[in-house]
């Protein structure tokens, strides 16, 4: 039965790879055991199965599974390979807040406006073929180049990989929880706010009722999506009133804002003063 747990990691800082090989097991061979590594592992199966226990749980990794094993807990080989085993394995560390959490309990650790929660799954499954299977042959790649600009290759690669598994993790791995629901719609907005985003845009695109999608961002957020996506429109155009000389026109639209009056209106009241002088008091 698929593990259910989550490993939630809030970003920034990021997550930095450590190092990142492939190798193989013989039938008769056992994976290493030890003690309280220090580092984050994700193990990917291509071929055969390798048995792994952390502490309390035993997993048996077939392929196209990933098995993200935690920095501060033993990890013992649970017996021989059967058949001729290849798989990657990935250390990594992350020096900010993490947490693991039961399917179902909700993370502590949510993410804002500028800010982003990666959540993956304790054991990831069908991934054969699909991108974050590539992600893992592209950092082997990566890891093995002695070229002088191999250490930013090695990050890129390896935050892809991150990015890939999340994404693998959001299809249906695990039973997404209110945050990370909430979480889902506002990376959506994000990515969307120059547009038009209604609640029912919403809900297509993540697949959630939208009556559960805003309940997810009040629990969560304390807002609503709509009030969200405000927000965040107003925090775009004062970055833009600091670091452009657009007239006010242009920076409501590119805000997200279609008309320049209910912009200047909704800004003074958010942030006290109006456009034209909120730009002056920051700026020489």
């Amino acid at each position: 039965m698929p593990d259910t747990r989550l490993l939630t990691f809030r970003c920034p800082p990021l997550p930095f790879l450590v190092e990142a090989r492939r190798a193989s097991y013989e039938a008769g061979e056992e994976h290493p055991s030890r003690t309280e590594l220090g580092m984050f592992e994700l193990i990917h199966v291509r071929r055969g199965a390798l048995s792994v226990t952390e502490e309390d749980s035993t997993w048996t990794v077939e392929p196209g599974q990933v098995l993200l094993l935690r920095p501060d807990r033993p990890r013992l080989g649970a017996g021989a390979c059967t058949g001729e085993t290849e798989f990657d394995w990935v250390h990594f560390q992350f020096q900010g807040e993490w947490e693991e959490t039961a399917e179902g309990d909700e993370s502590t650790l949510v993410g804002d406006h500028y800010t982003h929660t990666v959540r993956l799954p304790k054991l990831i499954a069908g991934i054969s073929g699909q991108p974050a299977a590539a992600a893992f042959a592209v950092l082997n790649e990566a890891a093995a180049s002695a070229d002088q600009g191999a250490f930013w290759a090695r990050q890129q690669s390896f935050l892809d990989l991150l990015r890939q598994l999340e994404a693998a993790g959001r299809a249906g791995v695990y039973r997404a929880s209110a945050s990370a629901v909430a979480e889902q719609a506002a990376a959506y907005m994000k990515e969307n706010y120059r547009e038009s985003v209604a609640n029912a845009d919403l809900a297509s695109a993540l697949g959630y009722h939208a009556v559960y999608i805003a309940r997810c961002m009040v629990e969560t957020f304390g807002c609503t999506p709509q009030q969200y996506l405000l927000y965040y429109r107003l925090d775009r155009a004062k970055l833009l009133l600091l670091t452009t000389d657009w007239p006010i026109a242009r920076v409501a639209e590119e805000s997200g804002f279609r008309q320049t009056p209910h912009f200047s209106r909704l800004f003074a009241a958010h942030a006290g003063i109006p456009p034209h002088r909120f730009r002056k008091r920051f700026t020489p």
